[in-house]
């Protein structure tokens, strides 16, 4: 990731609050000063990724998608904490697609919305019948759900004159959709933190870029967010994105630092060493007699950081 060294507002800490009553009670100082951390690291990681890809400018409107999950909770959180401190002045209006699945608690966003005092808009459309009829039992429903998802949130956001739409997904999908996308797709494409919809009319941001879902996870807990379930994507059993999502966090188990390693190889793409020629003029690639200093040396060796080891266990290498 790159680095922000400069003074930037949006990432620059908050005046601290008075927190001496709090400070008195001895057994609950470690969770209030662990949770403090997480809010700053959250407000530091959103705010890093609102910079680096300029998600938000001045006077923008911008639609928060509420499903009622954890990620899209702190989405919203995080991002009203960010407004009371923002450079620029920009509006938020919360938005929940309500697609009339059996049980759904329809009662519970509005009363929390209602609660933080923020405007939101509740749109309801009947999906989940579109869905059930359309997609035999036992299939993947999560195709045809986003792609009406996709198209009412859009027609919301023109009715609500949105600059921008907000959406919660955070860095760990954004490396399942790129493994998803090798693995299955036979291509590299992730998830972008920023992009036009293809219509042209519609910015689509993903505030949450940078933030792994372990924070989410952890933020929604202690804030005791009223979570909704999803019954009709979230439950199912054998989808490929959980049994990659499953394969990351064994990865990050077992080698400490191997998806914040991959995550940064998203962001230093060498295009002269894959293998597509609309990236590169491979065919046309002739020897010059110039010495280039950012050019490759052919034989080298590529050099790598040593595997993280556990305390007390010693590594031989043999050649």
């Amino acid at each position: 990731m790159n680095a922000t060294t400069e003074h930037n507002p949006w990432i620059d800490e908050a005046p601290a609050a008075d927190d001496a009553a709090a400070a008195a009670k001895a057994a609950g100082i470690k969770i209030e000063r662990e949770q403090h951390k997480l809010e700053k690291r959250l407000c530091r990681e959103v705010g890093r990724a609102i910079t680096d890809f300029n998600m938000i400018e001045e006077g923008d409107k911008i639609m928060v998608c509420m499903s009622g999950g954890k990620d899209s909770y702190t989405m919203l959180d995080i991002l009203l904490k960010m407004q009371r401190r923002a450079p620029v002045k920009f509006e938020l209006v919360a938005v929940n697609l309500d697609q009339k699945q059996p049980g759904f608690p329809d009662h519970i966003l509005p009363e929390y919305l209602k609660g933080l005092g923020v405007p939101f808009h509740i749109e309801t459309q009947d999906t989940y019948s579109v869905v059930k009829r359309v997609i035999p039992e036992g299939k993947t429903t999560c195709g045809l759900c986003s792609r009406l998802r996709r198209a009412i949130l859009y027609k919301v956001a023109d009715q609500l004159g949105c600059t921008k739409i907000a959406l919660g997904h955070h860095r760990d999908d954004i490396l399942q959709t790129l493994l998803l996308n090798m693995f299955y797709g036979g291509r590299i494409k992730g998830m972008p933190p920023k992009l036009v919809s293809d219509d042209g009319k519609h910015v689509v941001i993903r505030p949450l870029a940078y933030v792994p879902e372990k924070d989410t996870e952890r933020w929604a807990k202690s804030q005791n967010f009223p979570i909704i379930p999803c019954n009709l994507c979230g439950s199912q059993d054998g989808l490929q994105r959980v049994a990659v999502g499953e394969m990351l966090r064994e990865w990050e188990k077992k080698h400490p630092g191997r998806i914040e390693n991959m995550f940064r190889a998203m962001q230093n793409v060498v295009t002269t060493h894959m293998l597509d020629p609309k990236l590169h003029d491979f065919k046309n690639a002739r020897a010059t007699g110039i010495a280039n200093p950012d050019g490759d040396m052919a034989f080298d060796h590529e050099e790598f950081p040593a595997a993280a080891t556990l305390p007390g266990v010693q590594v031989v290498q043999l050649s």
